[in-house]
């Protein structure tokens, strides 16, 4: 049987390309020395003839000159920010290129399209391997590339599924390295892929590899069967040509965000691509075609309702539908209006929508109040609105809203289309005497979708929801109609969309007395009338005493320290935040008092510092204790974009009410719940903690109120309404399984090894007498530097195991995962210092990758630090030099790379361990001189790795490896002093290496003449280095000239110019940082 290998899958993909209507083309056929060759150079990565013709074909009547202005604009994009380059060509893709010209004394411009969007079959679609691309006089072959117009638009990589260590992740590595080595190809990106032929995920340019999602079926029907490869579902799925026009049409957002820097007061305006996963795709296009039925003729005004489970993109899909919706013909420019039903969700989805506008192709305007609303409803078309649907209630309590407009082309959005204020039906409502407060008549009231009709009677309706529809809720289908599509939880889990929720009960670590679990009972079942609690309800003396008994003060203090305990505790097995959901304003003050008594370290009066906060709203009336934590609507913001900060000191958050729906931090992972909820608010409320971020495992909702009957109220209101998956998990399924792991992991150390006997020759102590059971119970009661040596013997014990190191390193990998969702859970403290150790070992079993820092799985366990034993670290394993018996150089008064340090290392008893410390060592030193020296660093780096593939490929022995590196460390030392020899400095050096890299020129003009121009150009770029000149094309060109000048002047081989400008302005990059700082 031939066996599977990269080329086969690689084959197999084009074939079902070309079947898809793809045309095939080999890369060395086309390249500058093929037989069919259609590029210049192996630099030029579009297709220019193709493109040409394409552009000829789409616009036929645009004059030529402005066609070929426009084909030099695609190709003359080329600032040093790669997601830049990106974004300015999508610009260009989609909105087409702006070609300016006079006429009549005016102003116009060209329109040229590069693709033919409305007909597909009017573009060229090319699929090409053998791809031979240089830059930087470095070269790389993706895998697969697909044209479309003879732009390069998806770049597939594939790894062999067969092969152990090629893999998604490493594809996606590889990709990382194509960025940086050939970052044009990625100007004209717009998807990436990963596959090894089973498995399969799609990406953009800027995605982490947790964001890479899987097409999961070819048709938007039904979902391609488990046990065919997904590569081959996403071919004829996603790369279909008319759905990939669709996507890079109306499918890929340039989000925006700003980020203040707390200490200088600047604003970063950061981006991120993102592309619409195959739920996302599916569903809006459903929807735009269900809206434009609804709105047509014989419509019936109601779009439907989408329903996708928190967490899952949904404030996209709303921002995707209105994009696609704006675009669409039949529409004809429509008016879209999105309503939500409280100011902060109101906030936030408009603040998704407003870091969109590239894809809808204008602001949104958030209504002020029902005049502005009015106002901005008047119009002929067009126009994003967003408002509160309150703005919709009558003034002077009439029955009827004024009509703003009858035109059929507004649709109306609503998010959250459950909540019950969306009614027809008429009540009476007492009508007071405003002064005496006496009831003097009544007068008859509606639900909101009557009001929204009165004032915009021809508009379609849709409405876009989390949670599903309850059974007995007949407002929501009467004003939206039945689901257009469904995507649970069970799905989005499975796609890595969301993350699990596990539940835990710690109702016993804070006692709420007799009368306490009465009250809740019945204010439950209060509840069951009307989820949202009115004013009315709120003064009740039920509530009233239920909130004293909650918030006494003992509870509170014990509320206070479980809450801390349990959250130091969480965080050092995973990094990420909490939040806290209090009862009433009071008590989230009163809590916050109690923590920080506790933990005064945590609080700060300035809102951009401390480890703890509480958001909410107060007047003066509430007393100084709570008028304290009132925050402003843009202070609230600025909190929120530190708790959404993974980086950011904040760690928890007092809430009431606010931040409980909508709000979206990826590294929140436990909600302390200590407030009565149900229904929709429950389920709103802890999927703020199953979004995915880094390895998080799980979300945890942490009860101290007793809501399990509503969560399971909750729950069966979800599967009632054909929702799969449970929307949250007993934590003791977590740690049943983590208990399933442990003993899996322990029963390693009780199989037979084939190493014992070597393992006990050395060190009789490591088995059981008469046993081949492995005794790492030692582990715990001996000094560092034996610990380090249990460490090594283990791990030669499981590599004498059949397969011990995968089925190791993949059940530590599965127990970690299991112990991160259970800590502190009692079983998971009991067995915390095994787990350290197994995880210790792990990190050992992983090999060194290159020059890595001997992290494991690329950063995979990011997450589960849990750091027991102080010697102990599950990414570094411990204290290398303590280990080793060496004094760290710091102490020693050693220089790292001296002589005297190299010797101690050469020397040390375990070599690998020798090995791995010269590692770090040099790899470290590297680093921080390519910060200074680009060229240096890169020669260097290139030997550092050289020698280690050697050592892998075993082609050198440990002793041999140990002296190479050290070899290096004096090629390090002497590097250093090369500035002395010249009597150059650090910088003027940098500089001479860049002009030094071409020896022609050394030749030419000899070692004092370069040493002159390095001096002259070190002056000029700390001269003309400017704060933004790394973004600015102008400065950069600038310094372009400047330095061309200089070469010219001094006589610098014309044919080596372009090369030393290009290295030069790299060193220049590098250096701005410093310059700019001093």
């Amino acid at each position: 049987m031939k066996p599977i290998t990269e080329n086969i899958i690689e084959q197999s993909a084009i074939e079902i390309l070309q079947s898809q209507g793809w045309e095939y083309a080999n890369g060395k056929e086309i390249s500058p020395e093929g037989l069919f060759c259609e590029r210049e150079s192996f630099s030029q990565v579009v297709l220019l003839s193709r493109l040409r013709t394409a552009i000829s074909k789409i616009n036929p009547t645009i004059p030529l000159d402005a066609q070929e202005a426009a084909v030099q604009k695609v190709l003359r994009i080329a600032s040093p920010d790669l997601l830049h380059n990106n974004e300015e060509f999508h610009r260009l893709l989609v909105e087409k290129v702006k070609i300016p010209y006079q006429q009549n004394g005016y102003e116009r411009s060209h329109e040229v399209a590069l693709i033919d969007f409305e007909n597909p079959t009017n573009n060229q679609f090319l699929v090409v391997n053998q791809y031979t691309i240089i830059e930087n006089n470095q070269n790389k072959r993706p895998d697969v590339l697909l044209f479309v117009n003879g732009l390069p638009l998806v770049v597939i990589e594939l790894k062999n599924a067969a092969s152990e260590n090629a893999d998604i992740k490493s594809a996606y590595q590889q990709i990382q390295t194509y960025k940086a080595i050939i970052p044009s190809l990625f100007t004209y990106n717009t998807i990436c892929i990963l596959s090894d032929g089973l498995e399969c995920k799609a990406g953009s340019v800027s995605a982490d590899l947790s964001r890479y999602m899987t097409w999961k079926t070819a048709d938007g029907i039904k979902e391609a069967s488990r046990f065919k490869p997904q590569l081959e579902t996403l071919l004829k799925g996603m790369l279909q040509p008319a759905t990939l026009l669709d996507l890079v049409r109306n499918f890929i957002v340039f989000e925006k965000s700003k980020k203040e820097d707390a200490k200088t007061g600047l604003i970063q305006i950061q981006t991120v691509k993102k592309l619409a996963a195959y739920h996302q795709f599916f569903a809006v296009n459903k929807a735009v075609q269900s809206t434009v039925n609804a709105s047509g003729e014989n419509g019936d005004k109601r779009g439907g309702v989408v329903w996708h489970t928190q967490g899952s993109g949904k404030s996209l899909s709303m921002v995707f539908y209105s994009g696609k919706l704006i675009t669409s013909p039949e529409m004809k420019n429509p008016t879209i209006v999105v309503i939500t039903d409280r100011n902060d969700l109101d906030d936030q989805l408009f603040d998704t929508f407003a870091s969109s506008v590239q894809l809808l192709r204008q602001e949104p305007v958030q209504a002020e109040n029902r005049e502005h609303l009015k106002e901005l409803l008047k119009v002929a078309s067009g126009g994003i609105v967003f408002t509160t649907i309150q703005k919709f209630l009558p003034e002077n309590n009439k029955s009827v809203y004024d009509q703003l407009s009858d035109r059929k082309n507004v649709v109306v959005i609503a998010d959250e289309a459950h909540r019950t204020q969306y009614g027809f039906e008429a009540k009476l409502i007492d009508e007071k005497d405003k002064e005496t407060k006496e009831v003097i008549g009544k007068r008859i009231a509606y639900g909101f979708a009557k009001y929204m009709r009165d004032a915009l009677p021809n508009a379609t309706y849709i409405g876009f929801t989390g949670t599903p529809i309850e059974g007995t809720d007949v407002n929501t289908p009467q004003v939206f109609g039945q689901y257009v599509d469904v995507y649970d939880i069970s799905q989005a889990v499975n796609d890595g969309a969301t993350v699990r929720i596990y539940y835990e009960s710690r109702l016993a670590k804070v006692n709420l007395d007799e009368e306490g679990k009465r009250l809740i009972e019945e204010f439950d079942a209060e509840l069951e009338q009307d989820e949202e609690i009115t004013d009315q309800q709120k003064a009740k003396a039920k509530y009233t005493k239920l909130e004293a008994i909650v918030g006494n003060e003992e509870r509170i203090k014990n509320l206070a320290r479980d809450i801390v305990t349990h959250s130091e505790q969480r965080q050092k097995v995973f990094d990420g935040k909490g939040m806290i959901v209090a009862m009433s304003r009071r008590i989230a003050a009163d809590l916050y008092k109690e923590i920080i008594a506790l933990r005064p370290e945590w609080h700060d009066e300035d809102l951009s510092k401390g480890a703890i906060k509480v958001v909410m709203t107060s007047t003066s009336a509430d007393g100084p204790e709570m008028q304290r934590h009132n925050t402003t609507k843009q202070q609230r913001k600025n909190l929120a974009e530190r708790m959404k900060d993974p980086s950011d000191p904040l760690r928890l958050v007092i809430v009431r009410d606010m931040w409980l729906t909508g709000f979206d931090a990826p590294c929140l992972h436990t909600l302390y719940i200590d407030k009565p909820m149900r229904g929709h608010n429950l389920m709103q409320a802890i999927a703020r903690v199953n979004r995915v971020f880094k390895d998080k495992p799980g979300g945890l909702i942490v009860d101290y109120l007793g809501i399990a009957n509503d969560l399971k109220k909750a729950l069966s209101f979800y599967s009632d309404a054909g929702g799969k998956g449970e929307p949250t998990l007993d934590l003791e399924k977590a740690i049943a399984l983590m208990n399933e792991k442990y003993e899996v992991v322990q029963q390693f150390f009780n199989e037979e090894a084939k190493t014992q006997k070597d393992i006990v020759a050395e060190e009789p102590e490591a088995y059981y007498a008469n046993s081949f059971k492995f005794n790492y119970k030692r582990f715990f009661s001996v000094e560092a530097k034996e610990k380090m040596s249990i460490i090594l013997q283990s791990e030669e014990h499981i590599l004498g195991l059949e397969d011990g190191k995968t089925r190791f390193i993949r059940e530590v990998t599965l127990l970690s995962q299991a112990f991160a969702l259970s800590i502190p859970h009692e079983r998971a403290m009991e067995i915390k210092d095994d787990i350290a150790f197994f995880q210790a070992v792990k990190a050992r079993l992983v090999k060194f990758e290159g020059t890595g820092t001997g992290k494991s799985d690329i950063e995979i366990e990011t997450a589960i630090k849990q750091i027991v034993d102080e010697a102990l670290s599950s990414d570094k394993v411990i204290d290398i030099f303590e280990a080793a018996g060496i004094d760290k150089p710091e102490i020693s008064g050693l220089e790292v790379l001296s002589d005297e340090f190299l010797l101690e290392v050469k020397g040390m008893k375990h070599q690998n361990l020798a090995l791995e410390l010269l590692k770090k060592l040099l790899n470290d030193e590297i680093k921080t001189r390519s910060k200074t020296n680009l060229v240096k660093s890169k020669k260097l780096l290139e030997m550092l790795e050289g020698a280690i593939k050697r050592y892998q490929n075993n082609l050198l022995t440990t002793a041999e490896i140990i002296q190479e590196l050290i070899n290096i460390a004096k090629e390090i030392k002497e590097a250093d002093k090369e500035g002395e020899r010249l009597g150059l400095t650090k910088d003027e050096v940098a500089f001479y290496n860049a002009l030094e890299v071409n020896d022609s020129a050394v030749m030419v003009l000899g070692d004092d003449q370069l040493k002159e121009i390095a001096r002259e150009i070190t002056d000029k770029v700390r001269a003309n280095a400017t704060i933004d000149w790394t973004i600015r094309e102008s400065a950069r060109a600038r310094l372009m000239v400047i330095v061309k000048r200089t070469l010219t002047k001094w006589g610098y081989p014309p044919d080596k110019q372009a090369k030393a400008i290009e290295t030069v302005l790299k060193q220049a990059e590098l250096m701005a940082d410093f310059f700019t700082k001093d």
